[in-house]
């Protein structure tokens, strides 16, 4: 057999077999084609651990005996003489009896006793291999092998082990193993962290005024984007979906030579996180209340945040041109609420406007730029610009962008910058009105082009000269987000458990994955549809993203057995048919009220339909006629309701239940009945049950699959 037959047969490498063959002594096999003999392949495959121990030692083990080697040479020189085989024999074992008492002397070299070089303990730095952990005991890896091989586990000698595997090992021969400890002192030291540099002070000669930032709040429908509409003289409302503003939108107006900046965000319930978002990147908030509708939730709401952001606060009563305008009732209500006007007595201003008509737009105007002066608005435009993401997307052509209004210093084309977690350059910067700027001060609001991703709306950002230290900064956050990711791992729910729960008491889980046109709205879609109360059924989102549906969100979907819901977005290329193919549901929605109403069907369907149990009838067992071995028939009385003959029935006795099953069959006197009714007699025989007893009582009843409900 050759080196690389074992080695196959064995399931090693011919390199190791060939290796351990000259670890024996056995050098005369020079490589993998060479042809072993039986001795060398039974050594060969009691390393392995496949064969019983051989009878011979090793060459290096064996007992070198000097005074044999020169008897074979006599017997050669007198091989033509047959008669004298007899006497070289014997010749052959006079001499090793006369060279016994020289031979001790050699002896003692390779037959050191191996218990002496035991150590009491041994050291370990981690898994080591069988090899090294034999050299460490002082035994032959073929040892250490057996004990593994007692243990249920093989292991060839050049295979690692771990050190508790180590440590049974060593306790089997009296060896202690130890894990080194690491020593502190000899770890180097760690990378400096990198952090971000602390925001610089300005001194108060370097601050000159800047534009107040103006947010309009307030109720859907009630006018807000109208009112900026007629402020900028743009159409904006035109071209929402439903005609509803359903993103954060910042804008620039000039009013007598004065720059203001405003913002403009939803009105409708799902977006109240992009509401208080707003109210904290602004200096005055402005809430509309249409003058024929009064105070709604939702302005209620957008009060609480302009509140909580400590911003001053005031009031544009619109719609005043309708002729179901009732203005004061409006004032009534903010003074009920602590936002007195200033001609009722208190010091909330309160200006009555037409967006339609522009009466009062003048005053509104006036009025906010008063208030900016009150509040003496100042930034130092010539420290390095930062701000917050007002909103962020992934546009074709373009990649990610992010809307940022700048509140300190200027951002400048070709500067690094920190936004989010993420280190980018910017690459180009475009104002409200579509054209390319170079710079944009405090107050301005700007898209910016050269972000590697997409960040999160509300996202802080900042200019950092170093480029290096950028990417470091953004290198250690995004690192304790994947940290933070991987310590809280979401278990999604695949469609055979949400089939398997049909427990009434238990919690049915709808998995989603959201796509939208820019990040605010999927901010806003996992509020409104956290929003949906149930006891039965929990939403959760596999994914809530910025984009058109790739087919990388439909694969993600097959796994998880979830829905794809698309909010203002397109699916690319291909999907249609991977969605077909993996049985995918894609839905695409473009006004949010739809789409809410949708998934609350959608949330209905997928829990059991509830039993509803209607009782139809009773009726008292009078007389048992046995009609043959296994066949009894129970005489009755209906006594209230009916008895129909496709019911399912139950046997009381008692009072208690003993069987419930299905009616197999109704009899009136010899005729099958349909129906039996109270007072009538009857003839009932139900299916998998015949003991009955005089005095038992016989209920029909109806099962009824109900759709549940929420």
């Amino acid at each position: 057999m050759r080196v690389h037959e074992i080695a196959k047969e064995l399931g090693y490498t011919s390199k190791e077999i060939l290796q351990e063959l000259h670890d024996l002594g056995f050098t005369e096999v020079k490589n993998v084609l060479a042809v072993l003999t039986d001795e060398q392949v039974a050594h060969a495959r009691f390393l392995c651990g496949e064969g019983p121990e051989p009878d011979t030692l090793p060459p290096k083990d064996r007992v070198k005996e000097p005074a044999s080697e020169p008897e074979p040479q006599e017997a050669e020189a007198e091989e033509p003489a047959p008669e004298e085989e007899a006497p070289a024999t014997e010749d052959t074992d006079e001499p090793v009896e006369t060279l016994e008492e020289p031979a001790p002397a050699p002896l003692p070299e390779p037959e050191k006793p191996a218990e002496p070089e035991t150590p009491e303990s041994v050291l370990l730095k981690g898994p080591v291999t069988v090899r090294d952990f034999a050299e460490m005991l002082g035994v032959k890896p073929n040892v250490i092998v057996a004990d593994l091989m007692g243990m249920n586990v093989f292991a060839s000698i050049n295979e690692k082990i771990e050190v508790k595997m180590a440590q049974k090992l060593g306790s089997k021969r009296g060896v202690k193993v130890e894990l080194e400890k690491k020593k502190q002192e000899a770890k180097p030291a760690p990378p400096p962290i990198v952090e971000a540099p602390p925001p610089k002070v300005d001194k108060p000669d370097e601050l000159k005024t800047r534009p107040p930032i103006v947010t309009m709040m307030g109720h859907v429908d009630h006018g807000k984007t109208s009112l900026l509409d007629w402020i900028r003289k743009t159409r904006v409302t035109a071209k929402e979906s439903g005609g509803i503003t359903q993103h954060i939108g910042a804008y620039t107006a000039d009013f007598q030579g004065r720059p203001m900046t405003f913002l403009d965000t939803p009105g409708h319930a799902a977006f109240t996180a992009m509401r208080a978002r707003g109210a904290n990147l602004t200096d005055i908030v402005v809430i509309v209340i249409a003058a024929d509708d009064g105070i709604m939730p939702q302005t209620k709401e957008a009060i609480q945040h302009a509140r909580a952001a400590n911003v001053a606060i005031m009031v544009a009563i619109n719609k005043v041109d309708l002729p179901q305008a009732n203005v004061d009732r409006v004032k009534q209500q903010l003074q009920q609420i602590d936002l007195a006007p200033e001609d009722w007595g208190g010091q909330t201003i309160c200006c009555p406007v037409s967006a339609t008509a522009g009466d009062g737009m003048e005053h509104l105007l006036e009025m906010i730029a008063l208030q900016a002066e009150v509040l003496e608005l100042q930034a130092n435009p010539e420290r390095p610009g930062e701000g917050f993401v007002i909103e962020s997307q992934l546009e074709p052509g373009m990649g990610p962008t992010a809307n940022l209004l700048v509140r300190h210093g200027t951002l400048k084309v070709g500067q690094t910058f920190l936004c989010g977690p993420y280190a980018g350059k910017v690459k180009a910067l475009i104002n409200d009105a579509g054209k390319k700027v170079k710079s944009a001060g405090p107050s301005i609001p700007v898209k910016c082009l050269g972000l590697p991703d997409v960040p999160e709306a509300g996202a802080p950002f900042r200019v950092i000269a170093d480029a290096r230290e950028a990417k470091g900064i953004s290198d250690r956050m995004l690192a304790e987000s994947r940290v933070r990711d991987l310590q809280s791992p979401q278990r999604q729910v695949t469609l055979d458990d949400l089939l398997r729960q049909t427990d009434p008491d238990s919690t049915v889980e709808l998995p989603l994955i959201i796509k939208t046109d820019v990040q605010g709205s999927a901010e806003a879609l996992q509020h409104a549809l956290g929003e949906i109360k149930s006891d039965k059924v929990k939403i959760s989102f596999v994914l809530c993203g910025v984009g058109n549906i790739t087919a990388n969100d439909v694969l993600l979907a097959s796994a998880s057995k979830a829905i794809i819901i698309g909010f203002h977005v397109s699916k690319e290329n291909g999907v249609n048919a991977l969605a077909k193919r993996e049985g995918v549901e894609i839905r695409l929605y473009s006004i949010i009220y739809q789409l809410i109403d949708e998934m609350r069907d959608a949330m209905r369907g997928m829990l059991q339909p509830e039993s509803k149990e209607t009782v139809l009838g009773q009726a008292e067992i009078l007389q048992i006629f046995d009609l043959g071995k296994k066949s009894r028939v129970a005489g009755c009385v209906v006594k209230s309701g009916r008895i129909t003959a496709n019911a399912k029935a139950r046997v009381l006795r008692g009072g208690e239940p003993i069987f419930a099953g299905q009616l197999g069959s109704l009899k009136r006197f010899q005729n099958d009945a349909k129906e039996v009714r109270e007072g009538q007699e009857c003839g009932m025989r139900l299916d998998g049950f015949s003991d009955y007893e005089a005095g038992d009582i016989i209920e029909a009843y109806a099962v009824e699959k109900i759709a549940a409900q929420l």
